[in-house]
This record gives C-alpha cells, sequence and structure tokens, in this order.
C-alpha cells in the first residue's frame, strides 16, 4: 500500500501552516545544480473549499512542503496560481511552485561584498546570510559550517545588481568549485528543515551502493549521447573593464584551452565560449574558462532511469551511488557500473497509474 501525500501549505516567512488541501496530477523534481519543480492541480468542488484555497494560495508568499507519509520529499514556493474552468464547469486551480532555490534568484545584491582569501563555502553561506539578513528576507534557509580548504578573492559590485542564486552558480561552477542545493527534510525533533548543502566537490549522500537491474526494477531507460555541447578549444568573455570613454572597450578574455591530445586522436576542431560579464580578474576568468573546458570536452551523458518508487528509491538518493545493471540487445554483456543520482522526478500515484520516479544518472 503506498503512502498517501499530503502538501502542506505555509506562510513562506513564518513557515506556520495555513492549510493542508488535496491536489490532483501531482509532479515534482529535484536536482543538483538545477532548481526543482513542482505542478498540481487543487480541485474547488465548492464554495468552502474555495475560501481556504484563497485564503493559503498566495503565488509569491505561500511556502509548500509534500508528505509522503511522516517523510518529507520535497519543499519549495508556490510562483503561480492559474484558476481554470472546464466545459463542464468544474473549476480548479493549477499551481506551479520551485524549489527554496528559486528564492534565491528573486533576489538581487544591493551592496557590494569583497571576500579576499575567503573559503568558498563561506563565501556561499556570506551570500545566504545577505539575502536573509534583509528585512523581510529571511525564509529559514540553515546550513552546516564545513569548509572546503579552497580560498577565493570576490569582489561582487552593487552596480551590476546580480541575483544572488547567479553568483553561486558562478562560484560554485569554477575551477575546483564545489556543488549547492537547498534540501527539505524533517530533523530528529519532527521540525521542517530548509538546509542549504555545499558539497566539495560533489555533494553525496549514503554510504551503500543500490543495485538496479534492468530487466528487474528498471522499467524503463533512455541512454542519450549529445556532442552538440562538445568542445575541445576554449576562450572565455569577461567584464568589459576599459573605464576611458574615449578609447574602444573590449571585453577581459580568458587564456585559449586546448586539448591538442583531442584533435589528435581524430576528433574535428569544435571550439566554445562562456561569459561571464562580472568578472574583472585574469586569474579568476582563466579559472571558469579551464572549468568549462573539461566540462565540455567529453559528449554529455545523462542516461535516464525509471523505478518503482518505494523502498530505497526516495528524493533522498540526490547524491547516492547507484550500482546499474542492464542486459539486453544493445548490452549483450550487461552494463555494470556505478552512477551518482543527479536529479529524480516523481510522479505519484493515481488511478490506473503507478507511482513511479525517474532518476537522472551523472556518467562518471
Amino acid at each position: 500500500m503506498n503512502a498517501p501525500y499530503r502538501v502542506l501549505l505555509c506562510d513562506l516567512r513564518s513557515d506556520q501552516v495555513l492549510d493542508a488541501l488535496p491536489m490532483q496530477g501531482v509532479s515534482l523534481d529535484d536536482y543538483i545544480g538545477k532548481t526543482g519543480s513542482l505542478r498540481g492541480t487543487v480541485p474547488i468542488p465548492n464554495a468552502k473549499i474555495a475560501e481556504r484555497a484563497r485564503r493559503a494560495l498566495v503565488p509569491g508568499r505561500t511556502g509548500l512542503w509534500v508528505e509522503r507519509g511522516r517523510s518529507l520529499w520535497w519543499g519549495g514556493i508556490l510562483w503561480t496560481l492559474n484558476l481554470a474552468s472546464d466545459a463542464r464547469g468544474f473549476l480548479g486551480a493549477q499551481i506551479q511552485a520551485g524549489g527554496w532555490e528559486s528564492y534565491l534568484y528573486r533576489r538581487l545584491l544591493y551592496d557590494s561584498q569583497i571576500a579576499v582569501q575567503v573559503d568558498q563555502l563561506d563565501i556561499a553561506r556570506a551570500l545566504v546570510d545577505y539575502v536573509q539578513n534583509t528585512p523581510g528576507g529571511d525564509i529559514g534557509i540553515t546550513y552546516d559550517t564545513h569548509t572546503s580548504g579552497v580560498l577565493r578573492d570576490r569582489t561582487y559590485l552593487r552596480y551590476d545588481l546580480p541575483a544572488v542564486g547567479d553568483l553561486l552558480d558562478d562560484l560554485a561552477a569554477v575551477e575546483n568549485g564545489f556543488e549547492w542545493r537547498v534540501a527539505s527534510f524533517r530533523d530528529s525533533d519532527g521540525r521542517r528543515v530548509k538546509r542549504l548543502r555545499l558539497g566539495y566537490p560533489k555533494l553525496r549522500a549514503g554510504a551503500a551502493d543500490i543495485v538496479l537491474d534492468h530487466p528487474g526494477p528498471v522499467l524503463s531507460y533512455t541512454w542519450p549521447t549529445d556532442a552538440t555541447e562538445k568542445a575541445n578549444a576554449w576562450q572565455s568573455r569577461g567584464a568589459t573593464i576599459n573605464q576611458n570613454q574615449a578609447e574602444d572597450s573590449f571585453p577581459l578574455m580568458s587564456q585559449r584551452v586546448l586539448d591538442d591530445a583531442d584533435v589528435a586522436s581524430g576528433w574535428p576542431r569544435l571550439d566554445g565560449t562562456s561569459d561571464y560579464t562580472t568578472v574583472e580578474q585574469q586569474q579568476t576568468l582563466n579559472a571558469h574558462a579551464r572549468a568549462d573546458a573539461t566540462a565540455a570536452r567529453n559528449p554529455v551523458v545523462i542516461p535516464e532511469v525509471e523505478v518503482r518508487l518505494g523502498g530505497q528509491i526516495t528524493p533522498a538518493l540526490l547524491g547516492a551511488t547507484v550500482r546499474l545493471r542492464i542486459r539486453d540487445l544493445w548490452h549483450p554483456d550487461t552494463l555494470d557500473a556505478r552512477y551518482r543520482v543527479v536529479g529524480i522526478s516523481v510522479t505519484p500515484p493515481e488511478r490506473g497509474r503507478p507511482e513511479t520516479a525517474r532518476l537522472y544518472l551523472e556518467v562518471p
């Protein structure tokens, strides 16, 4: 018997519960390196439910927690509400929510921030502190205090009005960077927690591998190979640093990163570039270029496997390692390899539809 889903609607700032309303057509996902989302419809069958929904469903002000049994599986912010009536007069409130991370992309840096030889994880936490120390900005995101040992110099200017989420992404994406997300869970005292997770060099979860077989628990899979983003030559652009209006202005350019061995092995020359319009230091821009070049060197492969939900298959798998074994016509000798889970998309059960999850895997 599948555990029931329950959606709690709370005031975003205080986390005070406003209501718990039934939802249909729920789908939710969560990722490392990408903001998760939730979609669903609150049916409005009568005036009483309509009144409750009007009070609780306030886009930009309402937080949502998705429970499965006693476990919290997802948390985020209601951003859009679309009231829809069909031809038979059935009324429904269609909602879309983004994970807690989405709030950090809605907050701008209005005050310059300078860090000199500060651990990169402390810089990340300082950015979140900046967001939550402003009036009305505290939505209850907590964090741990571990460090990476990697010291950075960073100057963030208020004139650029950068989104804090983008600053976190840029800081994490540099060479020898880290991963981050805001996790939702219930602590040992039963309290709902929004926790900034910082992983150096990667976010990890779980000690033992989970074995997934096809045929077996793996219902289906897709295995794309995408070379459209591959590059073996790279150069990044930084900020325009010429302040003399009488002269032509040009952006700061990184060193070119060339993979001669890749070309020598038979690959054609494939060029790539990236922009960091707020980076003014040559060393920082070069580090971004090297990190981007490394990421683009090999064709991107993000396998997806669909499995039945339950047991060890929960959103807590993000960052965990699975051992995937596939035997079919394409893999006659059986694929047997380990992958890290970097995304999970959950489809709760409804009439005629089983409860399943799609796992997005990182190829080592």
